[in-house]
């Protein structure tokens, strides 16, 4: 009994001591974090277009009469701005990004406000790309007050008024998350759609339909391209050192599917 008792009491004493070095040992193996640089020496491109194959959806006018200021900011027809075309199918408010293939690199975060206003009662763009803990500015230049509403669903979410000349609202995202939907509670034809990404490596297209994305280190990537009415189209692509790429995407109507 003395034996097995002098056992226990050694066990008890020894079970915080293992503890201890246990906790020691796990955050001595913790990754640090990454302070790799992309060299400039090496870095390739991947350049393309996307555009739109068949016929384009038809929607009808947006109603304003709810809001007078709105109808006398637009005398003519305000179409909603949900697939916008250039020349040949080019389509625009594509995001084109890294999806995957990215080393664990560091990458600065930029000083330049990301800017959404809200003019001619609209949100406009009506698509916006930025960086995690990227300056995020919303501003008013229409002579009435808009609401601002952002519906992510990683990062904080938010609800501001701005009135007609009030000084812009400045914010910014924390995490990334793709196809954060923007609305206006006092006009509810208003969106905007917010991608935040942890790296550089994206683009918006407008209605020339072309996209960059610069400065790559040599890999393998996956390319996403995200449309709000057309979903997500991936392309595989290497890029070699200091290599430049092409690709294209074309999207389709379902009913051209």
């Amino acid at each position: 009994m003395e034996i097995r008792s002098a056992a226990f009491a050694f066990l008890l004493l020894s079970v915080p001591a293992f503890i201890g070095c246990s906790k020691k040992k796990s955050s001595e193996t913790e990754p640090p974090e990454s302070t790799a640089i992309v060299d400039p020496l090496t870095a390739g491109s991947i350049t393309g277009t996307v555009k739109l194959e068949g016929t384009p959806p038809v929607f009808r006018p947006i109603d304003m009469s709810a809001e007078a200021a709105c109808v006398q900011a637009n005398p003519a027809p305000v179409m909603p701005p949900v697939v916008v075309l250039g020349s040949h199918g080019a389509l625009a408010n594509v995001v084109v990004y890294v999806k995957s293939g990215l080393g664990n690199y560091h990458f600065d975060t930029p000083k330049e406000p990301a800017v959404l206003d809200q003019k001619g009662c609209m949100y406009e763009p009506r698509v916006l790309a930025l960086m995690t803990n990227q300056p995020f500015e919303v501003k008013n230049t229409d002579p009435t007050t808009h609401n601002v509403h952002p519906i992510p669903r990683s990062n904080r979410p938010w609800n501001r008024s701005i009135g007609a000349g009030e000084t812009p609202y400045l914010t910014t995202f924390s995490h990334p998350e793709l196809a954060i939907p923007v609305v206006c509670n006092i006009h509810p034809w208003m969106r905007a759609y917010l991608f935040v990404f942890a790296h550089p490596y994206f683009d918006v297209t407008t209605k020339s339909g072309t996209f960059e994305l610069k400065n790559l280190p040599p890999a393998t990537y996956i390319i996403g391209a995200w449309h709000e009415r057309f979903g997500t189209l991936d392309v595989s692509v290497t890029v070699a050192p200091t290599q430049s790429r092409s690709i294209s995407f074309t999207f389709k109507p379902p009913e051209s599917h």
